[in-house]
Parts: structure tokens; C-alpha cells; sequence
């Protein structure tokens, strides 16, 4: 039965929702809308951590080097952790999101067992910031497992990733794990918008932090990032499987708010002649599944905040996560878990921090959807 204050409750939020995501849509085409998007984002931000959960756990910095165990032959269920998005901004401007990272690897930290390694799925920061970017390594530091990280945009446009590469190291790399193959791509470059228009560095990496800013390119691997992942593949037998960490997602979903890889098609013609793919990516802050011939791929929540749903191009196969509550704070947030199955197809789960946790299956994917779906929310997703 719902009350008639729930009843008030929601569609208050319902009226709120549709506010927040007309001013998302205009917003970021002129100067006073881009502002007024950073002061969206912000405000995304908020309070409190509040909530428990089951925590995991996580390690140092040294993350292309970080050890794993690698070996060759059969392969015997594992499993990894993930944290994504925690768009960090100094501790004095945005507590919360320095307290909702802290939250997750304690989250990871619990875990028991502790998973093989952590995967960090970049947007570390916010504005690519030296004081984001080492505090956000600080708090990483503080993982007990292992951990793999690749880069996000918000990390990388003010300087061109000058510091990210000190502090956490190249980043295209790949490394073998229990039989799998993995690999970790730059999937955030853009063609030079910034030159010919005299941009400083801060705006450059404000007007990419805008989302959907107009003025810039759209995401892509580029010839150079293909070019070293035929080079790693080379080497590679088409029987093993690939795990390929992305930010963002290699396919095209939505393309106004970069929810998109430009050059998707020539990176999954490399993958295709593969026996399994799986590809998770961090970037559009919430459940999302697709599938594309050979390869699976999976979406990471954020610890920041989640972005609705695209209004067009969502993959059939995503079952939305809700967002009923609208004055919770944590609400559409959390880290995860990644089994890796014999196959070298993975089962991924969500750790909704409010929320009971969400499984995608193998299975669900490799069925294009007819066995083993995950439950359906009974509210309207957000």
C-alpha cells in the first residue's frame, strides 16, 4: 500500500527529475550554461554518507606493476573488485565525494575473501587537478588488494595527463591473470579543439568536464591507441580470453553527452576474432549491458553520483536500476564485483549502496536476454 505522503513524495521527485534533466540538456552550450552544468554536477554532490554495506577491499599505487599471479592454462573462477567516477575536488570545496571514495575502499577493504586485484575505472578527479589527483591516490593507497587503474577524462585534460602518468604510470598497458588476457585502454582522447581557439589548459579541461559542451570531440581510442592494442593481440592466441578495461564504453550509445567512442567499430573489428570478449567501462555512472556479437559489456557505477538514463540509443539489454529516493544522497551509487567465469565471460555484480545488489550474468548476456534476468525494479528508474 503507498501512503499519500509516498504518493507526494514521488511525484515531487518526478517533477524535480524532469527539471534537473531539461536544464542538463541546455546546459554546457554557452558559457553561463557550462557554468551552470559544473554548478549541477556540484550540487550532485551534497551530503553525508550515511548507509552500510558489505565492504571489500583495495591497495597502492603502483598499478600497471601491481602483482597478479600470472599463469597460463585452465582457468578457475576468480573474482575482482571495482570502483569508478569519484570526481574528486578538494577536501575543503567537496567533502562528500572524498568520504563516498573513502567509503568504497573500505567496502573493498571487508571483503572475505579479498578479491585478486581492484579495479579503479578512472575520473579520479574533477578538473585533472594536482590536489584531486593526489589525494584521490592517497585514499587509494589504502587498498588492501592489488590495483589496475585506467584513466578518465576528467583526469587527463588539464595537463594531458602529465601527473596521472607519475603517479599511476602509462595508460595502455596489459597484463595475464589465471589464463585471462587483460588489456586496459585510453579510450578518452579528442582531436585538438583547444589549439587553434588559444584555449588555456583549465579550459580545455572545463569545457571536456561539461559532458555534453558542443566545442569538443567526441571520445576516441585514436590510430595510435589501435595500433598498440594490434600490437598487443599479436602475441595473443584467439582462444584466450580478453578482459579489456575502457572509460568509456566501446560502443555508441549517446552521443550528445559522450556516452560514445568515435572509432568503437575499428577497436571491436580488432576484438571480434576472439573466442570471448568482455569489456567494462566506468564513465556513464550506472547499470548498463550490452552485448555485440562476441563481446560483453558492462558499465560500472560511480562513487560520485549517477547520471540518468540517455533519452535515446540505451542498449535493450540493460534492466535500469531505479532511483526512487530522490533525497538520498547515495542513492544510484556503489562499487562491485566481477567473477570471471571458465568461459572468461564474467558475472557482474552492482553493490547498489542503498539498494539490494544487482547480479548480470553470463548467462543473461549470452542469451541475448532470454534466461536469467536479472530482477526488474518495480519503480520508475531515473
Amino acid at each position: 500500500m503507498i501512503t499519500l505522503k509516498w504518493t507526494k513524495r514521488r511525484k515531487e521527485y518526478l517533477r524535480e527529475r524532469d527539471r534537473w534533466f531539461k536544464e542538463l540538456m541546455s546546459a554546457g552550450q554557452v558559457e553561463p550554461g557550462r557554468r551552470k552544468f559544473m554548478k549541477m554536477a556540484a550540487s550532485a554532490a551534497g551530503a553525508a554518507v550515511g548507509a552500510s554495506f558489505v565492504p571489500h577491499s583495495f591497495q597502492m599505487v603502483d598499478v600497471v606493476n601491481a602483482a597478479t599471479g600470472a599463469q597460463s592454462g585452465a582457468i578457475k573462477p576468480f573474482s575482482f573488485a571495482y570502483i569508478s567516477d569519484s570526481h574528486l575536488y578538494e577536501k575543503k570545496l567537496n567533502e562528500r565525494f572524498v568520504r563516498q571514495l573513502e567509503r568504497a575502499v573500505t567496502d573493498v577493504n571487508a571483503l572475505d575473501p579479498q578479491p585478486d586485484f581492484v579495479l579503479y575505472g578512472g575520473d579520479l578527479a574533477q578538473l585533472g587537478q594536482a590536489s584531486e589527483l593526489k589525494l584521490g591516490a592517497e585514499i587509494l593507497k589504502q587498498l588492501k588488494a592489488p590495483m589496475k587503474i585506467m584513466v578518465g577524462e576528467h583526469d587527463w585534460f588539464l595537463d594531458m595527463g602529465d601527473l596521472w602518468k607519475e603517479l599511476f604510470g602509462e595508460p595502455y598497458y596489459s597484463f595475464e591473470h589465471k589464463g585471462v588476457h587483460f588489456i586496459t585502454l585510453m579510450s578518452v582522447n579528442e582531436k585538438d579543439f583547444w589549439t587553434a581557439k588559444g584555449l588555456t589548459p583549465m579550459q580545455r579541461m572545463q569545457i571536456v568536464a561539461g559532458l555534453d559542451d558542443g566545442r569538443q570531440s567526441r571520445f576516441e581510442v585514436g590510430e595510435a591507441g589501435r595500433e598498440w592494442l594490434k600490437r598487443d593481440l599479436a602475441k595473443v592466441p584467439k582462444t584466450t580470453p580478453l578482459v579489456v578495461f575502457s572509460h568509456s564504453p566501446l560502443y555508441k550509445y549517446y552521443r550528445d553527452w559522450n556516452f560514445w567512442t568515435d572509432d568503437a567499430e575499428q577497436v571491436q573489428a580488432i576484438l571480434r576474432p576472439y573466442k570471448s570478449v568482455t569489456v567494462i567501462h566506468g564513465h556513464t555512472h550506472q547499470v548498463l549491458s550490452n552485448r555485440i556479437g562476441n563481446i560483453h559489456f558492462h558499465g560500472m557505477l560511480a562513487t560520485a553520483w549517477p547520471w540518468p538514463y540517455a533519452p535515446t540509443g540505451l542498449p535493450k539489454l540493460t534492466v535500469q536500476m531505479n532511483r526512487p529516493d530522490p533525497f538520498n544522497q547515495t542513492e544510484g551509487m556503489g562499487d562491485g564485483q566481477v567473477t570471471v567465469n571458465p568461459s572468461g565471460y564474467v558475472d557482474m555484480r552492482y553493490d547498489l549502496w542503498n539498494r539490494n545488489p544487482m547480479m548480470v550474468s553470463e548467462k543473461y548476456l549470452a542469451s541475448n536476454g532470454t534466461l536469467d534476468k536479472p530482477a526488474k525494479t518495480t519503480l520508475e528508474s531515473y
